[in-house]
């Protein structure tokens, strides 16, 4: 049977579906695939390692072991607070050292700038990545350090007991993080050199950095093992909780490629729905004459369930290879677009491929399995005997779309984004269902009217006369629309909004310590120099009690959680919610009220909630105020953030310094060095090099989702061309009819024309409102952006779905109006 329904054409239109489906669903698994991976190498790059662990001690043989056993490649550093001199004693600086072994980092690179270098004139680039540490006797130094030792690259200076020469000016340190003591301008020196400086000696505030880099599973495995045996001898570090400032702009491009993956899978299903539905209409007679001959329900059931199996296989390994050609062809495409190495994808894609198409095929084709399985015999005689039991029926159709949710949700990876877009389609469609027949109803009058084309009346009647087909089809069209219109949005407002997050103007530098008679003369510098930056207050302190009860860091289970009670955190105080702030639970401060404010994250890991009484030790005085928010920073915009912020009356009179960030750009005047040169207890941090890295990987993965919106498209082509098949039959037995009576070709033609327009332009308007709706609902609680609604999308959906209608009506019902009128009739 499955021959001859291949002979017969039966089984290309669901093969087809299928190929495109599982093309589609492995060109986007292919591509995200590889993304990822390029995105945690990437993300390893910004620490200079797999994992970090912090310590206060050096790394123990026993940890150097575990390792190696593991095939992992380790580097060690050192970083302490010091004072760099010029060698006339004349100039000072305070300065962060950093003493680091040979095959520092292990990802990532130094980029150095040395001025006159030839090597960098022939990259035609003021930096290039170093090769190996600096060389003995040498050291490495920030651009700000140079001029404040009134020195330059060759001079020398000393440190310590020791003293070096200036190799290179660092222009970017991969794993540069914003702890205290990194806020100070740098200086890497090698590791075996630090002892003759007489720096390392007892007493000395000495931190050990251990970077390890290895193979996914080897990483993971050490660092389970890390976590089980560590204890309180350290911290450690991952991309999710070693570099927060990456962390949110990796996690959106992770939900991005989900989301393109999803509309992929649920535009690929409603075709291979509609196409296994055209299947089961078209095989009732055939089944019907085999229950005559003696076949039995269950040998029925069997059969097509084989045929369907095979073609099941064979269109998912073919769409298998399809997607991974597609996925090639895409990043040709693209070319430079995309200037990372990406790594090779694994069998992960394939594999969820397989799955998919298996899935999608049996999986939706119950419901048509169900009715042959119940095809009466007398069928035969009586085609308007109905074979579907409408219980029997819901129960396959629950079982399929339960199936599908789960699909979705391993596609996403996510469950709050798969379950948010599965809902949201299933409720459109169900809105569009609803929505399609209240027009048809209102339309069912006007059929009657007498209108002078014969092309309109005809169109009308059609459109009518065939209600379950068209809200069938206007269903299916508006639901392939609405995930090209939502993809569309996402290309360019939810885009938009994600560029805002951390938009090239991002503030770049972060001056710290300003004594609070500093603040005037610092803000009426920076405002002469054009540059607006509010400064914000810095209060330290610890928690020492929640509702009364004192709070100990053994008490808690979670690692950080003990680390946050241990140490003193940055405060802050506001009267207003600060910019790039959500407001998560609760209220904002009233006026003259002593309140608290929390970042969420943070108040979950202390196990703290709305209504909770919080009391911090602020230089040695006790401070208490009532929780009465959560908030969700938004960490990728590197503005100035707090985890903690209290109301004015709290914190107004503690002893505080002051912070405030501002963007820098090239050709810009920088009142920086005169400002330290005024205030020396000033410190500088130039966040420039790490905002250029997030930037790169936001607009790598912009460029993918763009790419990926042509699999999408050709995904939403197959739906149309399988909704307008299914009533290829019916059109064409009303056309003979038709034509029998009188009818002109021209004017079935133009019938034909409009009651497309008609279709396509109604489920156009509806894919457009629901896309609108959807896209808020993602930017508001998946992506956490603003969402600004535009008029275009609305005119693109109309505009799209008469056009999509019409070229679909074009090659699905090819050939309807050239059969000959007999011909159909005699095969009725």
């Amino acid at each position: 049977m499955t021959r001859r329904d291949w002979r017969a054409g039966e089984l290309r239109l669901i093969l087809a579906a299928l190929i495109v489906a599982v093309a589609a669903v492995t060109s986007v698994g292919f591509l995200a695939d590889r993304l990822r991976l390029a995105l945690e190498r990437d993300g390893a790059q910004l620490m200079g390692a797999d994992v970090v662990l912090n310590s206060d001690v050096p790394l123990t043989d026993g940890i150097r072991a575990q390792a190696q056993a593991r095939g992992l490649e380790a580097a060690e550093t050192i970083v302490f607070p010091s004072m760099a001199l010029s060698l006339d004693g004349e100039h000072a600086q305070l300065v962060s050292v950093k003493a680091v072994s040979p095959n520092y980092p292990l990802r990532g690179a130094v980029r150095v700038r040395e001025p006159g270098a030839t090597q960098a004139r022939q990259a035609g680039s003021v930096d290039y990545p170093a090769q190996g540490v600096p060389e003995p006797g040498t050291v490495w130094l920030d651009a700000s350090v140079l001029p404040l030792l009134h020195a330059e690259v060759g001079d020398r200076i000393q440190l310590g007991d020791s003293v070096f020469r200036v190799g290179n000016v660092i222009t970017l340190e991969p794993d540069r993080g914003m702890s205290f003591v990194n806020l100070a301008p740098r200086l890497m020196m090698r590791a075996d050199e630090l002892a003759a400086t007489g720096l390392a000696a007892f007493g000395s505030r000495l931190s050990y950095r251990s970077l390890f880099a290895g193979e996914p599973a080897p990483v993971a495995d050490f660092t389970r093992w890390l976590r089980a045996n560590l204890g309180e001898a350290g911290r450690i570090d991952t991309l999710a909780t070693g570099r927060p400032e990456v962390r949110q702009t990796l996690d959106r491009a992770q939900r991005f490629l989900s989301l393109v993956a999803m509309l992929a899978v649920l535009i690929a299903t409603v075709a291979v729905a509609m196409a296994a539905r055209r299947y089961m209409l078209r095989h009732l007679a055939s089944v019907a004459v085999m229950r005559c001959l003696g076949a039995t329900q269950g040998e029925v059931s069997r059969l097509v369930a084989i045929e369907f199996l095979i073609v099941a296989v064979i269109g998912a390994a073919l769409g298998c290879v399809l997607g991974y050609a597609g996925h090639a062809g895409l990043l040709a495409a693209l070319g430079d677009l995309i200037t990372t190495q990406l790594p090779a994808p694994t069998l992960h894609p394939a594999a969820q491929g397989l799955v998919t198409g298996v899935w999608l095929l049996l999986g939706f084709a119950l419901p048509s399995l169900a009715q042959l399985h119940r095809v009466p015999p007398g069928r035969v005689l009586r085609s308007d005997l109905d074979a579907l039991a409408g219980g029997r029926a819901a129960l396959w159709y629950g079982v399929g779309l339960t199936g599908f949710v789960v699909l979705l949700w391993w596609v996403a990876g996510e469950l709050r984004l798969g379950l948010l877009t599965a809902g949201g389609f299933l409720l459109a469609f169900a809105m569009f269902a609803l929505a399609a027949w209240a027009g048809l109803v209102f339309l069912a009058p006007w059929r009657r009217l007498h209108f002078r084309s014969v092309a309109v009346r005809f169109a009308l009647a059609g459109v009518v006369r065939r209600r379950a087909a068209t809200v069938a089809q206007i269903c299916a069209l508006a639901v392939g629309l609405m995930a090209m219109l939502l993809l569309t949005i996402t290309r360019t407002d939810l885009i938009d909004g994600w560029r805002q997050a951390a938009p090239p103007d991002a503030p770049n530098r972060f001056l710290i310590n300003i004594q609070s008679n500093q603040r005037e003369p610092i803000e009426a510098t920076l405002m002469h120099a054009g540059i607006h930056a509010p400064l914000h207050p810095v209060v330290r302190g610890r928690l020492i009690e929640i509702n009364g009860q004192p709070v100990e860091a053994a008490a808690f289970a979670d690692r950080r959680a003990r680390r946050m009670i241990e140490r003193e955190a940055n405060l802050s105080y506001s009267a207003r919610l600060p910019e790039h702030n959500a407001l998560v639970q609760g209220r904002w401060f009233e006026p003259d009220e002593r309140a608290i404010s929390m970042d969420q994250e943070l108040a979950q890991t202390l196990g703290v909630v709305v209504g909770d009484t919080l009391t911090y030790d602020v230089a040695g005085r006790p401070v208490t105020a009532q929780l009465v928010n959560l908030r969700s920073p938004q960490w990728d915009s590197m503005a100035v953030n707090f985890f903690v912020l209290t109301s004015p009356e709290v914190l107004r009179n503690a002893p505080q310094s002051w912070i405030t960030s501002f963007h820098i750009g090239p050709g810009m005047p920088d009142p920086l060095p005169g400002l330290l040169a005024r205030f020396p207890n000033l410190s500088v941090f130039d966040v420039t090099a790490i905002l250029d890295q997030v930037q790169r990987v936001l607009d790598q993965v912009i460029v993918a989702v763009q790419g990926l919106f042509v699999f999408t498209l050709a995904a939403g082509v197959l739906v149309l061309y399988a909704a307008l098949s299914a009533t290829r039959d019916e059109r064409m037995r009303e056309a003979a009819l038709l034509r029998a009576l009188g009818a002109t070709r021209r004017q079935l033609a133009r019938a034909q024309w409009l009651e497309l327009a008609l279709i396509g332009a109604a489920a156009g308007a509806l894919a457009a409102i629901a896309a609108s709706a959807l896209a808020w609902a993602l930017a508001r609680y998946a992506f956490e952006f603003p969402f600004v609604p535009s008029w275009w999308v609305f005119l693109l959906g109309i505009g799209a779905g008469m056009l999509a209608a019409l070229m679909g009506g074009q090659a699905g019902l090819r050939g309807v109006l050239h059969t000959p009128p007999l011909v159909t009739l005699r095969e009725v």
